[in-house]
């Protein structure tokens, strides 16, 4: 194969755009002892720059997204023709259309505070539109905006060689995937969402891989397991409890692409096709040069900078819109039945008897945080930390951090999102990810306490 010559310009195309997003999304940097990301420092110095405004802000935002697709679907799709991204994110189907709308309703009762207090009190709608949303917004607004920098520019093109003598066999993934889960891990799971949503949209995923991907790599970044863990009392473990968490995680990411759910999803691409791409090295070439060339002709590419404006804008836009709205209806009425119904509580005592064979100290008390998770994150940790025994809330706090898929946020961002999974779907892969971990973790609480 001709080696093709390069200019300095060529290669700073790819070299420094790419620097910069790796510097945004993926160097840690310590401010006031946590660990975080600088992406991560722009978003809380906007909440905190607009913290009185961004409630009213985000319910805005989900009135205008439900009035508008009301709109476009009593109109027909037609009106927005010449305007293909917001024909896209405002023509939805009727379930969709009532999601938003009833995230419309929800929205303005939590803001004035209107109907029960289930709805609007500071476990439930307070906590998601004063507090999850206004993560959301900011989060979205910079992670969209200098996205672009990790897709475009060749990044993903030269990791994607370099380990796809990694992903392929191991989890049956391409190695581009590699960055949509280092950006969860240093960032937060809505970014690699974000990352895998946008990748599948542009052809690189097939559905299987995007699904895998987004409810198995999304994981959770450092600096909230550093919260969970303080929740639970044990901040002094953090060390082994994140390596517990690593190695749950890394086994379940293991099997999950090999069972179904999963596994039954379709090797196609968003057009329908099933060429699969080509991750060869070409002869004359090494993983290491033919993987540079790829980053340096995907970068040579981007010329314009007004385009790299408009794509970050529209990635923003559409994760407002499109995720918002589905986080406030699916995750207010989850976290109703967790607060406000023995439901979760019920769904726990089948657990029972497994926590007993498998001698977890408080076995009744720590049934109910097993399924709660399902709601939010963050919930099995707060009804565990009361629980007497370590051990316990050790096991409560890596299970809620590796069942991964959880309504208030990643689980509704991937139903907001393009990523091809179905609610039903994500109900399997949370109970499969909570068998296949809680034993691994169970196991090695055991040999630490």
């Amino acid at each position: 194969m001709e080696n093709k010559k390069y200019t300095l310009a060529d290669h700073l195309k790819f070299i420094i755009p790419s620097l910069i997003g790796i510097f945004l999304f993926m160097t840690p940097i310590a401010v006031d002892g946590e660990v975080t990301i600088p992406i991560a420092i722009l978003s809380n110095w906007l909440q905190d720059l607009l913290a009185d405004q961004l409630s009213a802000i985000m319910t805005v935002i989900i009135a205008i997204t439900a009035i508008a697709s009301l709109i476009v679907k009593l109109a027909g799709k037609q009106v927005l023709d010449r305007y293909p991204f917001f024909q896209q994110l405002f023509h939805v189907s009727w379930f969709w259309l009532i999601t938003r709308i009833a995230a419309m309703v929800f929205a303005i009762m939590v803001y004035f505070e209107l109907g029960h207090e289930a709805i609007y009190s500071a476990d439930t709608g307070a906590f998601i539109l004063g507090d999850l949303l206004h993560v959301l917004f900011s989060v979205f607004l910079f992670a969209g905006l200098f996205l672009p920098l990790l897709l475009n520019y060749g990044l993903l093109e030269l990791f994607g060689t370099l380990l796809s003598k990694v992903m392929r066999p191991l989890f049956k993934l391409p190695g581009r995937a590699s960055i949509d889960s280092l950006a969860s891990w240093l960032g937060d799971g809505t970014i690699g969402v974000l990352l895998t949503s946008k990748q599948y949209e542009e052809g690189y995923y097939t559905k299987r891989e995007a699904a895998v991907i987004g409810t198995t790599f999304s994981i959770v970044s450092i600096t909230f397991t550093l919260v969970v863990i303080s929740e639970v009392g044990l901040m002094d473990m953090f060390l082994p409890f994140y390596a517990t968490v690593l190695l749950a995680g890394f086994v379940a990411a293991l099997i999950m692409p090999r069972i179904p759910p999963l596994s039954r999803k379709a090797d196609t691409y968003v057009d329908n096709s099933d060429q699969v791409k080509d991750e060869g090295i070409p002869e004359g070439q090494n993983i290491f040069t033919w993987g540079y060339r790829q980053a340096v002709d995907r970068g040579g590419q981007e010329t314009s900078v007004l385009k790299f404006f408009k794509q970050g804008a529209q990635n923003t836009l559409d994760m407002w819109m499109g995720v918002a709205p589905v986080v406030m209806a699916f995750g207010l009425v989850a976290l109703i039945l967790a607060e406000y119904t023995p439901f979760f509580q019920w769904l726990g005592v089948p657990f029972i008897p497994l926590l007993e064979v498998m001698q977890i100290p408080n076995a009744t008390e720590a049934s109910q945080t097993i399924l709660v998770g399902f709601a939010d994150m963050f919930l099995p940790a707060i009804i565990g930390s009361s629980i007497e025994s370590e051990l316990t809330r050790f096991v409560i706090a890596a299970l809620s951090v590796t069942q991964l898929v959880y309504m208030s946020e990643v689980g509704g961002l991937l139903l907001g999102s393009k990523v091809p999974v179905k609610f039903y779907e994500l109900v399997i892969i949370f109970l499969e990810r909570t068998i296949i971990t809680l034993p691994i973790i169970a196991l090695v609480a055991h040999l630490i306490f």
